[in-house]
């Protein structure tokens, strides 16, 4: 069997999208997990790619927004190239505005969106009635909608990455030696592993739970967010809500009273759901890092291995740019990684 040009170390959406931007520049590519695919964060239930607002842009805020942008174009070759769909769609999103002052931010927004959105999507302040039926209560009447938001099915979208790195001959498994270059997105535990060789804190496990709702909704429903949930209609007519996030817990994987708590807000928010029947409940660790943005770069002390972890709430929805930028990293040695994700942050 061929030597690997590039050894990936975790079968979450980091590792994997790094993967696949790897074997479409050409390299030969092993990604292996002892878990299995997916088997952390990535995994979950959710999958709301959602934008910053519009407002006191950074070098953070920017690449997401690039990220989202990528995202159709990426998720599209993905599904074509295995044939399987990872429900991608951006069908944008729907907020419920509070009150006068809110309303007031609501409509300066969309003024610095069109410029910092560069006409490539809207954030736009629309009456509650234009929502038809599918919206969050709004105490004010009004609704934040922005057309940049999108969804896409994380497990699902997990699957689509491995079937369309199998069709390109690159090897999923659970055990492969080190070959080539080794990129590390080994998640949760692999912050854990970093925090131990660099002696001092890099970041941290935090629980989230969430939930799948049967409601029937036509596949292209606009998501929403609500007093903190988002609220995620797929393609199969289910709904997906959460999450937590617990600094504490005794087991990562169970359910409880929390997740309980955000399904009964989600009702509350949306009166559509009120009656849907819980059809999954789900609970995993994310990995955040102590500078809440992605640890991309060389791992110190160790040439040719690099680094990609601290996707947390957001590493879906940076997938697409985080990949394209690592391949150039670890395949052509062009460094285009923004500082505020350099391991520097959380040291």
């Amino acid at each position: 069997m061929a030597m690997a040009d590039v050894t990936v170390r975790g079968a979450g959406i980091f590792g994997l999208s790094i993967a696949w931007a790897c074997a479409r520049r050409g390299a030969r590519v092993v990604v292996v997990d002892p878990h299995g695919p997916g088997a952390g964060a990535s995994g979950g239930v959710v999958g709301a790619l959602a934008p910053h607002v519009p407002e006191r842009w950074n070098a953070k805020k920017a690449f997401q927004f690039d990220s989202l942008i990528m995202a159709e174009d990426f998720w599209t070759d993905v599904a074509m190239t295995g044939g399987v769909s990872p429900g991608y769609r951006r069908n944008g999103r729907l907020q419920p505005v509070a009150d006068a002052e809110a309303l007031e931010l609501a409509r300066a927004r969309s003024v610095s969106a069109e410029t910092l959105w560069q006409g490539l999507a809207r954030w736009e302040v629309i009456s509650a009635s234009e929502a038809l039926g599918w919206a969050p209560v709004s105490p004010t009447g009004w609704l934040i909608r922005d057309t940049l938001s999108a969804r896409l099915h994380p497990a699902r979208a997990v699957a689509a990455l491995v079937a369309a790195l199998r069709a390109s001959r690159c090897r999923v498994v659970t055990d492969a030696p080190d070959s080539g270059v080794v990129v590390w997105a080994t998640g949760a535990a692999g912050l854990q592993d970093l925090s131990e060789a660099m002696d001092r804190p890099v970041g941290t496990a935090i629980k989230g739970q969430a939930a799948v709702l049967d409601t029937r909704l036509a596949p292209g429903a606009p998501q929403l967010f609500s007093d903190g949930v988002h609220i995620v209609p797929h393609a199969d007519g289910t709904v997906a809500v959460g999450s937590t996030t617990e600094r504490t817990f005794k087991d990562p994987r169970a359910t409880d009273d929390q997740l309980d708590a955000v399904i009964a807000q989600a009702r509350l928010a949306v009166p559509a759901l009120a009656a849907a029947p819980v059809l999954a409940r789900w609970a995993g660790l994310r990995p955040r890092a102590r500078s809440r943005a992605p640890v991309l770069g060389p791992w110190p002390g160790r040439p040719g291995h690099y680094l990609a972890n601290g996707g947390f709430k957001i590493g879906f929805g940076m997938a697409p740019k985080i990949a394209e930028i690592m391949a150039n990293l670890v395949l052509r040695d062009i460094d285009d990684i923004p500082d505020d994700f350099r391991l520097e942050r959380c040291l």
